[in-house]
């Protein structure tokens, strides 16, 4: 999760040292999130068929080569190539931490860590940024921005030895065969989506990727068509359309997307709004995101006995905080953008952070809550890929429209309109949190 936004801060040197460009730089980003949600169901059914700590070790391991490739990478499109591979990497890893915790615990025990793993994952976001920030001024041993791959090589190593020795095996009783057409359109779903839309402003929107988005309904709606057929078959679709039925996953999925697109595309823009527009040093534009972390992490320290409490209410609750703290920031740059500061930013900031940290904690608990074990991989695989497919699909639509804003109103404005924009997501999340279930186990 840290290292879907920690490149944000390293895009303008990895510019000068390399020579990227604007659309090479775009899939420096892009392309780890694109890998990263295209491969993450078909991990998740491996963990299910061959072993969850397997794979898991596996993924762990080529984290580390794959990270390593990329701090060494000796020029952009090596690095590229290497930044694809890493979210191939991550993909088979990421699933099997909520499939074993989903198919290793039940009750208390179970809610407690899925609330846990949902604020590790939230806060890493925010912490990817400003640790970025903090490597690249440090400068270790004259590495520059490829300190920010290069810390992961030991840290991948260490978890994958500790795997081995402390995680739990499990595995599906009832493992089935990859289902190859439904990976096949999946992926091409995703990808005609994800491309055009990060790509194409940069290319100036060729007929290419015009082609790519007129694709997409096609293969999303045979995906589809193709995963229905399979179930009646009696076969094992990639995604069962009877999982989308239970409530909690379908409404949880639905909350998902707005929550994490409008947090992926806000934490994109302020990257670039930080570091391009108010000329901070990548350190000060780290520190700038320390109160939204803040704010991220002690709700979400609190979230676990809130959500005992009172139920999804606490989601409804994060989802107002969220759209007042957006709603801060939008009233402190127009009054002076060219006045912006960590101080003057800080109110909306942790108050936006606050809305966060209870809306992302408690989100993993709802959706996995009344899982069955047996589909513990395939569901969290799910769950993972409508995460990361809503952080690059936020970063693609509000990035892309911001940078295309910014030209004729100014960055200030350009900001201001993005903000209140992403703030509907915020009001989407507060009404599906209604139709949750109050109560929760």
């Amino acid at each position: 999760m840290l290292d879907f936004f920690i490149v944000n801060v390293a895009l303008p040197t990895i510019d000068h040292d390399l020579a990227a460009g604007p659309a090479v730089l775009e899939l420096v980003a892009a392309g780890y999130g694109i890998a990263f949600a295209v491969l993450l169901v078909l991990g998740g059914r491996l963990g299910d068929s061959l072993g969850r700590r397997r794979l898991f070790v596996a993924g762990a391991a080529a984290f580390a080569i794959t990270s390593l490739a990329c701090g060494l990478a000796p020029t952009a499109a090596t690095l590229v190539a290497a930044r694809i591979t890493q979210g191939a990497a991550a993909a088979l890893l990421v699933p099997q931490v909520l499939a074993t915790i989903t198919a290793a615990t039940s009750g208390t025990q179970r809610a407690r860590a899925l609330s846990i793993y949902g604020a590790v994952g939230g806060v890493s976001v925010v912490i990817g940024q400003v640790l970025g920030g903090m490597l690249i001024t440090a400068d270790l041993f004259g590495t520059g921005w490829r300190a920010i791959f290069l810390l992961n090589v030991p840290f991948a190593l260490l978890t994958a030895v500790l795997a081995i020795r402390y995680v739990p095996e499990s595995r599906s009783p009832q493992p089935s065969r990859v289902d190859l057409p439904g990976t096949v359109l999946l992926s091409v779903a995703l990808l005609s989506l994800f491309i055009p839309l990060m790509e194409g402003r940069a290319a100036g929107w060729p007929l290419w990727s015009w082609l790519l988005l007129a694709l997409f309904p096609f293969a999303a709606v045979g995906f589809v068509v193709v995963e229905r057929r399979a179930e009646r078959a009696g076969r094992q679709p990639l995604v069962p359309p009877s999982l989308l039925r239970i409530p909690e996953m379908r409404r949880g999925l639905g909350i998902a997307l707005p929550y994490f697109g409008s947090f992926g595309g806000f934490m994109f823009v302020l990257a670039i709004t930080l570091q391009q527009g108010l000329r901070l040093s990548p350190v000060m534009s780290g520190v700038a995101l320390v109160p939204l972390a803040t704010g991220y992490f002690s709700s979400s320290l609190a979230g676990p006995r809130l959500i005992g409490r009172f139920g999804s209410r606490v989601i409804t609750a994060g989802s107002v905080l969220q759209a007042l703290g957006t709603a801060i920031l939008i009233a402190t740059v127009l009054a002076d953008f060219r006045g912006l500061s960590v101080l003057t930013l800080l109110p909306g900031m942790l108050v936006t952070g606050l809305g966060n940290g209870l809306v992302g904690t408690p989100l993993f608990r709802v959706v996995l809550s009344t899982l069955p074990a047996q589909s513990a991989g395939l569901g969290s695989g799910v769950l993972a890929t409508a995460q990361q497919s809503s952080l690059a699909l936020g970063v693609a639509t509000l990035g892309t429209l911001f940078l295309s804003l910014t030209p004729s109103l100014g960055m200030g404005h350009a900001l201001a309109l993005v903000l209140a924009i992403q703030s509907l997501g915020s009001v989407a999340v507060c009404w599906l949190s209604t139709r949750l279930p109050r109560t929760m186990g």
